[in-house]
């Protein structure tokens, strides 16, 4: 039986405090509990009664009672103070982590864990992550990059930067390239469709109904996209699309367009049709560079919102729903505005190539 080792008393002041702490809704409930506890010993309630009523252990009374004698009602209203479970890592020691992350690897795998590192260092999980997240650090990550060898890398950007930021005068700029090998991809059960709770739900397993290629030439002045399908990607195709882009484009202004280094664009047969339209311009990016070319930035979003998650029965249905999405886009085109000079783009590839 619990006997407390003293009796409880409060002055009229503590206990109007205590009773105000317990009538009061805005009270904490742990702040409000702490005081009901106090004020029914005060009121000479035993101690084990005050457990039982409260759904507490009599350790819990005295400590509450012990912490009021100590305090007063001050020692009710916060918690006390612990102090930390271990000593804080020094600057050397963090120091060391944060080298060890960037020139070490484990023996047996390609990248520290929280969980490795915690290990090798004997440190908490807790920890490393605290440090990893203070410095920046982030071992599960990769990023992979390609770097152009073209020899005339310098020249080639900076032409196609100017056409973005400096558009000569009387003429059209346009960004082109081909998206091949579009499958036609359909599932081998129907889709399940979106519901509260759960996303929509596609087969892994898939059938190919074949593929096609889209030309698509991006306008730069207004984003207006001009597209069209093709079985093959030849230069027969690509002649093809240049005549359309010839003929949509007013009478009297030049054509530039900006391409990749694809043997289709360079082919015989197309350098002579470029000869017997001189208004048509040709300008390569550098190889390995298909970041410098627009469009490759509108093929981003119709691959996101049309293609990826595409189910076509047919080729056919593949080839409407292309046109259908050029029809929905062209109707209020984004243009893509290029902010980035020469220069600048230079200066950043020499400051990574230099780490």
């Amino acid at each position: 039986m619990f006997q407390p080792t003293y009796c409880l008393v409060a002055s009229a002041a503590d206990r109007a405090q205590l009773e105000a702490l317990v009538a009061n809704g805005r009270t904490p409930q742990k702040t409000a509990l702490r005081a009901r506890i106090v004020l029914m010993l005060v009121n000479r309630v035993k101690p084990s009664h005050v457990a039982r009523t409260l759904g507490l252990s009599r350790m819990r009374i005295r400590l509450w009672t012990q912490r009021y004698v100590a305090t007063g009602i001050g020692g009710l209203l916060r918690d006390a103070t612990r102090p930390p479970g271990r000593e804080p890592l020094s600057p050397e020691r963090i120091a060391a982590i944060v080298e060890m992350t960037l020139r070490t690897k484990p023996v047996h795998a390609t990248h520290w864990t929280t969980r490795t590192m915690a290990k090798a260092a004997g440190i908490s999980e807790a920890m490393v992550r605290r440090i990893w997240h203070q410095h920046g650090l982030q071992p599960h990550r990769v990023e992979r990059f390609k770097q152009s060898k073209d020899p005339r890398f310098v020249e080639k950007l900076r032409d196609i930067v100017g056409l973005y930021l400096h558009p000569p005068a009387r003429a059209v700029v346009f960004s082109v390239d081909e998206k091949s090998n579009i499958q036609a991809l359909d599932r081998t059960r129907p889709v399940l469709a979106l519901q509260p709770h759960v996303p929509e739900r596609q087969t892994h397993d898939y059938i190919r109904h074949g593929t096609t290629t889209l030309f698509a030439a991006l306008r730069l002045l207004d984003g207006v996209v001009i597209g069209e399908c093709h079985a093959r990607h030849r230069s027969k195709e690509f002649i093809t699309f240049l005549k359309r882009l010839d003929r949509e484009t007013q009478t009297g202004l030049d054509l530039h367009l900006i391409v990749d280094n694809s043997s289709t664009h360079k082919s015989p047969p197309v350098r002579r049709w470029l000869v017997r339209h001189p208004r048509v311009h040709l300008h390569f990016t550098p190889t390995s560079s298909s970041w410098l070319n627009l469009v490759e930035r509108w093929f981003a979003e119709i691959t996101r919102t049309r293609l990826r998650r595409g189910t076509f029965e047919s080729v056919p249905a593949l080839l409407r729903a292309i046109r259908e999405y050029l029809d929905h886009y062209n109707r209020s085109p984004k243009p893509f505005v290029w902010t980035k000079d020469a220069d600048t783009i230079l200066g950043k590839i020499a400051r990574v190539s230099n780490r």
